[in-house]
């Protein structure tokens, strides 16, 4: 698995990139392997605020159901609605077609890792 070393990355599995004040989120392909088939997502609505490190929706698999913790704070911006038609595009493109919502920052992200440190707490891929 190739993890891209230009996203930043929690250690609760989500991948963020940022560009003018916005940041893109979306669930590493690592966290999608283990969830298994992706078969309902659950997201905020554009307009609400959400806080880093808090439950800001669901990811349900055939394995389980898991939360999508944010990592960052500030106002969802947009939500991928293809996302409510075809959940799997988390599993297929984790890092394209798959992104989960947008935020407009609410400050300087913190504690977030990079490719490598990312990879060596997986223990998958290498960064590039």
């Amino acid at each position: 698995m190739t993890i891209p070393a230009d996203l930043a990355y929690t250690p609760s599995h989500e991948w963020v990139a940022t560009d003018d004040g916005i940041a893109t989120v979306g669930i590493t392909s690592y966290a999608a392997a283990a969830l298994g088939d992706i078969v309902f997502v659950g997201l905020p609505s554009p307009g609400e605020t959400i806080t880093a490190g808090r439950s800001c929706g669901e990811v349900e698999s055939t394995k389980s159901v898991s939360d999508l913790t944010a990592p960052l704070s500030g106002d969802v911006v947009a939500v991928n609605e293809a996302l409510a038609g075809e959940p799997g595009l988390i599993n297929s493109d984790p890092y394209g077609a798959g992104w989960v919502l947008r935020i407009r920052l609410g400050g300087l992200p913190e504690g977030l890792l990079d490719a490598t440190a990312y990879s060596e707490l997986t223990g998958e891929g290498c960064a590039q």
